[in-house]
């Protein structure tokens, strides 16, 4: 047994492969800091499964949060570059040999994966920082959960300048919605909900052009979205829309919070 293991800065994701192709589960635990998050995903993990420490040939530490670990009991414990982790999962997760594997996270990375080659391309400062730090300060909501739920009530029409708003012709193979300034039409009476909502659709935007840029002139067009935000339901309209503009294939699988996890452990075989 491998254990996969992700730290952030408080939320740890935690997957344990039998074998490169037997995951027996994925699980997410958050704390006020990185050390109490990592033992308590192992420990809820390892109870759940009813895993003994001999069960546990290796541990494989990833992610910005590995740095405050030595180790972790007695068990052999090494750490993976993040990137190597977000490459190798991000291609597992979507069944793919080759993509842009786009990370967002607290902040979004961007990595090219071709096989067993992995390289970092560069990435963002915007991603689930901004929008944590920007609910919270504009409309006073704090948890992912009340963000989310707010988001889907939300109206983009109310926050963002559009193409429609300033041109009656078609510019290119641009639609009438496309952004043309992201909060550029705030109205005086827009709510809590459309300012999320806004929030959300300029990183995803952002993060998507990114991923745009990334393909050109290159011979990849598939592009894999994991990561904390990638559960967002809005993510999937951006996406959608950015593919009907340019020649790219989107994916958004199923468990892409656990790629990095996924990606550490597959790393040891």
């Amino acid at each position: 047994m491998v254990l996969g293991i992700d730290v952030g800065g408080s939320t740890t994701k935690i997957v344990g492969l039998a074998s490169k192709e037997n995951c027996i589960g994925m699980m997410q635990v958050e704390a006020k800091d990185q050390l109490t998050s990592a033992f308590g995903a192992f420990g809820k993990f390892t109870a759940e499964h009813s895993l003994k420490m001999k069960d546990i040939r290796q541990i494989v530490l990833t992610g910005v949060g590995a740095s405050y670990l030595q180790g972790m009991y007695d068990i052999p414990t090494k750490r993976v570059d993040e990137f190597l982790a977000i490459g190798l999962g991000g291609l597992r997760m979507a069944g793919l040999d080759s993509a842009i594997i786009v990370s967002v996270g607290t902040g979004t990375a961007l990595v090219r994966a071709q096989g067993e080659e992995i390289t970092h391309l560069g990435g963002s400062g915007v991603g689930g920082g901004t929008l944590q730090k920007l609910a919270a300060r504009f409309v006073g909501a704090s948890s992912f959960d009340s963000i989310i739920a707010l988001a889907a009530k939300g109206d983009l029409s109310a926050v963002d300048l559009q193409l429609g708003d300033i041109s009656r012709e078609k510019i290119g193979n641009l639609p009438p919605d496309t952004t043309v300034s992201n909060f550029g039409n705030l109205k005086d009476n827009a709510t809590s909900a459309d300012i999320v909502r806004g929030i959300i659709n300029m990183i995803f935007e952002s993060v998507g052009m990114m991923a745009v840029f990334a393909t050109l002139g290159d011979c990849i067009s598939d592009v894999v979205l994991i990561g904390s935000l990638s559960v967002i339901d809005q993510a999937q309209d951006v996406l959608d829309m950015l593919s009907r503009m340019y020649p790219i294939r989107f994916h958004l699988p199923k468990d892409a919070i656990y790629a990095t996890a996924v990606g550490a452990a597959l790393s040891e075989f």
